[in-house]
């Protein structure tokens, strides 16, 4: 059982930035899809952003410009740059490695930001 392990949350004032990292227990780090999705109450969870093998790079629209998604498979890790944060970014933000059968997700990690 890979094991996802994401920090980096807290709370910020609207216009901040945060840097959120994930990282895997995965042998074959450098060889699979991590992706960023987040949760606010009420509401569906959502993509945030995704980075694939070649680091290619894939944004929700509600973020494009604003996050930055990168990988380090030296260290297994992705992490998530975060900047000129809203209020509506608050949600929990779950780290998720994609693969054939169920996914592997982290136990997320709050973030807040006040306005």
């Amino acid at each position: 059982q890979v094991q996802l392990v994401e920090s980096g949350g807290g709370k910020v004032q609207a216009g901040g930035s945060l840097r959120l990292s994930c990282t895997s227990s995965e042998s074959t780090f450098s060889s699979v899809v991590i992706g960023w999705y987040r949760q606010a109450p009420g509401k569906q969870r959502e993509l945030v952003a995704l980075i694939g093998i070649n680091n290619s790079t894939n944004y929700g629209d509600s973020v494009k410009g604003r996050f930055t998604i990168s990988r380090d498979d030296a260290k297994n890790t992705v992490y998530l740059q975060m900047e000129s944060l809203k209020p509506e970014d608050t949600a929990v933000y779950y780290c998720c490695q994609k693969r054939i059968g169920p996914d592997y997700w982290g136990q997320g990690t709050q973030v807040t930001v006040s306005a």
